[in-house]
């Protein structure tokens, strides 16, 4: 676990996700899908069961090549993160990541945080050797980001996302890990 204080001033825990954060973990999920077009899902498409979502963290802490990390602020879930490596011996060194953070908690470095954590941890693993994401095209913040933290981009995915009828590609990204 690693603690950070806030430009507001709060106190924000970035931590393993535990199983006992499976209710609290569909909530955000709610609250997030109505807040950016950005993500891979939007609102009322949060169709995981408590149950489901229990299996999910508890398979990612006794995974290898998996981790879901969450950032809490006053025991609030305000960000979080999940990476998934391949399944296969061929596949097992790569994987890609979702980050999102709650917009009121836009702007105070939490999703830098995440990323952060999670290239920490892969160079730590000794397994994972490359990490992959996807953004929108024209989600230059998100782009900016990436980038900030090493992140390069490797090609254009056309009509990757459909939001309200209207199609975006996205920019495949990837980081090196030695």
């Amino acid at each position: 676990m690693k603690e950070y204080t806030l430009k507001n001033e709060e106190v924000l825990k970035i931590r393993n996700g535990n199983p006992i954060d499976a209710e609290k973990m569909i909530d955000y999920l709610n609250i997030i899908s109505t807040e950016s077009d950005f993500l891979t899902f939007g609102k009322g498409e949060v169709k995981v069961t408590l149950e489901e979502e229990r299996k999910i963290i508890e398979d990612c802490l006794i995974s290898d090549n998996k981790l879901f990390i969450v950032a809490e602020a006053n025991g609030r879930i305000v960000g979080s993160l999940f990476f998934r490596g391949g399944t296969k011996p061929r596949t097992k060194h790569t994987g890609e990541f979702g980050v999102s953070v709650l917009k009121e908690y836009w702007g105070l470095g939490i999703g830098t945080k995440l990323i952060s954590y999670l290239i920490d941890w892969a160079n730590e693993t000794n397994i994972i050797k490359k990490i992959n994401l996807r953004v929108r095209e024209d989600h230059q913040r998100g782009i900016d980001l990436y980038q900030s933290l090493g992140f390069k981009a490797e090609g254009i995915i056309t009509r990757d996302f459909i939001v309200d009828g209207k199609f975006f590609s996205s920019i495949s990204m990837g980081m090196e890990i030695d």
